[in-house]
């Protein structure tokens, strides 16, 4: 996400900051859910449900911002690819539903591997990486499993979890779409 706020800046000015305060805003919220979902095993209603608004409302907004200023696809927000929700407001909305549906799934057929509040946080990651393509919702979703196992496998080796141990799985997603959106080609 980083990498496009290069041409944004250039392009449409006030798409460039209130993508900036999209960004500012997931981290600042990545960093309490990820210790509170540590200590608690938990990711609270309060900070969550709020994050589906800012994001709505900042990435929708940048994308709205950007089409009006007339600006050229290529500075930073993506409409490239024109397959399924190939316009970028809504692939925001397509990646947060996509993503909510996928852990909800997750959810119904294994109840004790996946808490509700992982599903809710699905969605709003949704959004950040349906803000950038669906290669980034993908590749977002896979690093979210692939450190949540990488974390397990490392707990058991140490002889420090059992095959029955709860992890908290919120930051493996919040590091997953961070490194998507940030090592991703934009």
């Amino acid at each position: 996400m980083i990498q496009r706020l290069d041409g944004l800046g250039e392009a449409a000015p006030l798409a460039f900051w209130l993508v900036l305060l999209a960004c500012a805003y997931l981290a600042v919220a990545a960093v309490r859910l990820t210790v509170i979902d540590i200590r608690h095993h938990l990711l609270p209603d309060r900070i969550v449900f709020p994050s589906y608004a800012v994001a709505a409302v900042l990435l929708l907004g940048a994308t709205a911002v950007h089409a009006a200023a007339g600006a050229p696809a290529s500075a930073a927000v993506p409409d490239g690819d024109a397959g399924l929700f190939g316009v970028p407001g809504l692939r925001v909305v397509a990646g947060g539903a996509a993503l909510w549906l996928f852990y909800f799934l997750l959810r119904a057929v294994y109840p004790p591997g996946m808490g509700f509040g992982d599903v809710k946080l699905a969605g709003v990651l949704g959004m950040y990486l349906g803000f950038l393509g669906w290669p980034h919702v993908f590749a977002g979703t896979f690093a979210a499993f692939l450190f949540g196992g990488l974390w397990s496998l490392a707990l058991l080796a140490t002889r420090r979890g059992s095959l029955q141990s709860s992890i908290p799985f919120g930051p493996f997603m919040l590091a997953g779409a961070t490194a998507a959106m940030a090592l991703l080609p934009a």
